[in-house]
């Protein structure tokens, strides 16, 4: 039977050994090629950040990035194939706003957001844009209010589907405005869009990114800005909050997270990574002339928002009457 003194020293060697083995595990991470899960349709703004931090992941670390497009289920089928990965780093997720949505719009998850997952960094914020289509007479916050309340559930606004970005934007303005709008889901941001520019629904919410060549072109009329300031591309144009709704603030993110168990040693170097590749100033060029801004940091930093995020959207899904596909 081993002395007390015995105890404590095989306690200490264990835990300095374990501690040796995951800076070494660190050190030579990453040793082969990471998968990028994106769990919505390509085109859309989780995809565009994915696709181009994993380029530069590949050239920060010399390992190449796959991304690797898993949609359906708002979200939910490339979210819950991540949680069951293995934890050792190399199958990471590309999450935004439905990751946190979806605790309170679902019953039932097959995952646990807060305890299944390793926040690793935020990556991108970036506001959206009300948009319609040239037909609806609306130019301004205020003539588009006086239209709805005038007559109630006339106008549609699209989107990719229950729980998305787009839609939880949406909703939050209805709720600010008290006006009544139809929600018509579809399969992806890209295909939303397209419905608008067809004329199929009146209005939408998408990313600034995805829809500046639209409005630029004319084939779509841009109404208003959803974060807190204006956009240098469209700096004439008025946000919600300074057009009679001071508290509509809509901003979205994208950002890294990883299977819970997997070594913090692994966690920390990844987000060193991570956060090179996106603060690359190609990178950051790149995101600034879709509207969208770097804000790569810690773990910690990421962990935080999204426990406050999950608290926010409760509200609105409650609110709302938000219910999934």
């Amino acid at each position: 039977m081993l002395k007390p003194h015995a105890k404590t020293y095989c306690s200490f060697a264990t835990a300095l050994l374990a501690g040796v083995c995951a800076s070494a595990v660190a050190q030579s991470y990453p040793a082969k090629p990471i998968r990028m899960i994106v769990p919505t349709s390509p085109g859309g703004i989780l995809d565009i950040v994915a696709r181009l931090l994993g380029q530069k992941l590949t050239e920060v670390t010399g390992q190449i990035v796959v991304v690797e497009n898993r949609a359906g289920a708002s979200n939910n089928i490339g979210t819950e194939f991540v949680a069951r990965a293995p934890a050792d780093g190399y199958t990471l997720l590309s999450a935004t706003l439905p990751f946190v949505v979806n605790p309170s719009l679902f019953e039932k998850l097959p995952f646990n957001v807060e305890k299944d997952f390793a926040p690793v960094s935020l990556v991108v914020s970036a506001p959206y844009v009300l948009i319609a289509h040239p037909s609806v007479p609306a130019k301004s916050i205020k003539e588009l209010v006086a239209i709805a309340k005038a007559k109630p559930g006339a106008l549609t606004y699209s989107s990719g589907g229950n729980g998305t970005n787009l839609h939880i934007a949406a909703e939050l303005f209805a709720i600010q405005s008290g006006v009544k709008f139809v929600h018509v889901p579809y399969k992806g941001g890209g295909p939303s869009l397209a419905s608008v520019m067809a004329g199929e629904t009146d209005l939408s919410f998408p990313s600034l990114g995805a829809v500046l060549p639209q409005v630029n072109a004319g084939r779509v009329r841009a109404i208003a800005i959803t974060g807190k300031q204006r956009s240098s591309l469209l700096p004439n144009l008025t946000t919600i909050a300074e057009s009679g709704y001071p508290d509509y603030v809509f901003t979205s993110w994208v950002g890294v997270l990883a299977p819970a168990a997997t070594p913090p040693a692994i966690v920390t170097a990844l987000n060193g990574h991570i956060v090179k590749a996106m603060r690359t100033p190609a990178v950051v060029e790149r995101l600034a002339a879709d509207g969208s801004e770097v804000v790569a940091g810690s773990p910690e930093q990421f962990s935080t928002l999204i426990k406050t995020e999950i608290a926010r959207w409760a509200k609105v899904v409650r609110a709302s009457g938000m219910k999934p596909d």
